[in-house]
This record gives structure tokens, sequence and C-alpha cells, in this order.
């Protein structure tokens, strides 16, 4: 009698190692707040506080990036600012990911003008998620974490088949 006959190919009997990782890793973010503006105040500490708590959703705030998955961008990044934002970003451990909140970490917001603002926080680091206002609502904010949620999960199928690859 196979067992996956009475409890389905997907069950929790049989999950693979690559996906539990995915699921620890999608429901553990711990992120690395890089607020450079009032981006960081309006968004992310209203989302952070007991409103919109993140804590339900295994997101916390770390403050060293070797410890962080995610690193949120909050604010104008200047020519001085995107070596700061570059190291700490190298600092992290892989998997990482970046997410840039609000309109001046998007696009320069209105300081776009200057000739010492980046156009956007891509131009220095890649970016999984865009939260785009100014300022951004908390609501955005934590959507911004179920979406990053969606794009780990749908990278645990590629890991899966890297692993298949490595073995013949």
């Amino acid at each position: 009698m196979a067992l996956d006959r009475h409890t389905g190919e997907n069950s929790l009997l049989f999950i693979k190692s690559e996906q539990l990782f995915d699921w620890a890793r999608a429901h553990s973010l711990w992120y690395l707040a890089f607020g450079i503006a009032c981006c960081s105040l309006e968004g992310l500490i209203g989302a952070s506080g007991p409103r919109f708590d993140f804590d339900r959703m295994g997101v916390f705030f770390r403050g060293v990036p070797r410890q962080a998955d995610v690193m949120l961008v909050a604010g104008t990044v200047n020519y001085k600012m995107a070596e700061v934002v570059e190291r700490l970003y190298n600092q992290m451990p892989e998997p990482r990911y970046v997410v840039s909140i609000g309109a001046c970490a998007n696009t320069g917001g209105p300081f776009r003008e200057y000739p010492n603002v980046y156009l956007g926080v891509d131009e220095i680091i890649p970016v999984d998620v865009y939260i785009p206002g100014c300022p951004p609502r908390p609501e955005s904010v934590q959507y911004a974490f179920l979406q990053l949620r969606e794009k780990i999960y749908a990278q645990t199928p590629e890991r899966l088949k890297e692993r298949e690859n490595a073995r013949r």
C-alpha cells in the first residue's frame, strides 16, 4: 500500500526540503529598515504599530544586515547614500530581497531634478517589490510583504529543478 495514494502527493508527509525552506523563508521575513526620509516614519512605523501588526505575519525588524532577509529602502537616495545602501545590501546573506518604499525611493520623488539624486534605488541594487505613494499607507507596506511571499513561493519550482539537475 503506497502512502501517497492515501495522503496525496502534495501532503506534508511528502514535502521536499526546498518547499519546506521556502515556506519557512516566506513566513519569517526579517527586514533591515533603511529609512532615509519621512516614508520610513509614515509607512514603516505605522505598519509596525499595534493596528497593523507585522509580528503576526512573521515580519520582524533586525538592526544588523547579516541577520536580515529583506532590505526596506524608504526615502531619497543621493550619491552619498548610494555607497552605504550598496554596502548594506552586500552584507545581507542570500537569498536577499529589496522593497522600495515611497515615491522618493522609487523615482526620486519631488527631488528628482537635483543632480545628486538617484532616480530610484533600482539604479544601485535590484528591487523586488515597489510600494507607491507619498507617504505610503501601512496597508500597502503589508501588501508588499504579501507580494514578496508570493515571489518566494514562485521561486520554489526553479530551486527544485536546479536540485534535480544537480543530481544528474
